[in-house]
């Protein structure tokens, strides 16, 4: 007897320590450097985003937040790989609209996006642009509409891959209109934008972020915003829904972390990126950017997350789009 209660008082030790040392790494966090995973090439919104907010997190942290580039297969590559990492708060995911999509969209992926990655916090939403390059005769969505019926199959439509949002809202568009516009897909919107601006492709629904200083230098040629309605930023720009009834579709992005992270790690990261949601300086480049501020908390994110993947769902399966 008396030797099972040593043992257990052991036991009892034992767990404190272990609780202890779970809320140290949580109050001391982080206490190396932070690793944040963006399944796209540099140059893209995402990029832009991770190493906007990776920044703000580094300066109020003070540890480094190095952003990874994993692009490939519309961002699963990415998501992945966080998946399959620690939760300890050391691995974070720059969530965007292809997490949402995917999980229809691909018929055998090793994950499942709502269940195995923790939402965090949102960032900003903002609309993608419709845009053309300039050689291309038309200068509203009306005048695109009728041009793409006059040469169906001969319009080149690049997005940031499979699954993303620039490719779906242009399947939305396809299929709203009629439209037979060839989906060429690149490995993330960097190079994308590469090739429209050469005028290798002639028509894109880019994220605004990395998309809009093109448009204000006379390089692409904005018709539409993809939101309900039209966006600050460029506010002579009507949306595509005033030519195309109901049509709507729009961006978002914010991180999340493997499933398992400790709350007080999710918590402390979400309480410093809406700090960065209140600081005007910030507020001005995000305003700069396109986007419309996201404030929450974790759960607030992930009912977003999970209402997108819901919404884009159905609209992968009206559009017949899939990838294996």
């Amino acid at each position: 007897m008396v030797r099972f209660r040593r043992l257990a008082l052991v036991g009892v030790a034992l767990g404190a320590l272990i609780a202890g040392a779970a809320v140290a790494r949580a109050d001391d966090y982080p206490n190396r450097p932070v690793k944040w995973i963006v399944g796209y090439p540099a140059g893209g919104s995402t990029d832009i985003l991770a190493r906007l907010f990776g920044q703000w997190l580094q300066d109020r942290l003070g540890q480094q937040f190095v952003v990874e580039n994993r692009p490939g297969a519309g961002n699963n590559i990415g998501t992945e790989a966080v998946v399959n990492s620690p939760p300890d708060g050391y691995t974070l995911l720059l969530i965007n609209p292809a997490n949402a999509i995917n999980a229809t969209l691909y018929q055998n992926l090793k994950f499942n996006f709502l269940r195995d990655i923790t939402s965090v916090a949102g960032f900003i939403r903002v609309p993608n642009v419709m845009e053309v390059h300039p050689s291309v005769p038309v200068k509203t969505v009306a005048e695109f509409i009728a041009y793409a019926k006059a040469n169906p199959g001969k319009i080149n439509m690049a997005s940031s891959g499979n699954g993303t949002s620039i490719h779906l809202s242009g399947e939305l568009f396809k299929l709203m209109t009629g439209t037979d516009l060839i989906h060429v897909p690149y490995r993330g919107s960097a190079p994308a934008l590469t090739d429209m601006l050469g005028g290798q492709v002639q028509v894109m629904f880019d994220n605004m972020p990395s998309s809009i200083e093109h448009i204000r230098a006379g390089k692409l040629r904005a018709l539409g915003v993809t939101t309900e309605k039209r966006s600050p930023a460029i506010p002579d720009v009507p949306t595509v829904g005033e030519t195309v009834a109901g049509y709507e579709a729009s961006a978002w992005f914010g991180v999340g972390v493997p499933k398992g992270t400790p709350k007080d790690i999710v918590d402390k990261l979400n309480k410093e990126i809406n700090a960065a949601l209140k600081d005007e300086k910030m507020l001005a480049k995000l305003t700069e950017l396109g986007g419309i501020p996201m404030p929450g908390t974790p759960e607030d994110f992930a009912k977003t997350n999970e209402a997108e993947t819901e919404k884009w769902a159905k609209v992968v399966k009206a559009s017949g789009a899939k990838v294996e």
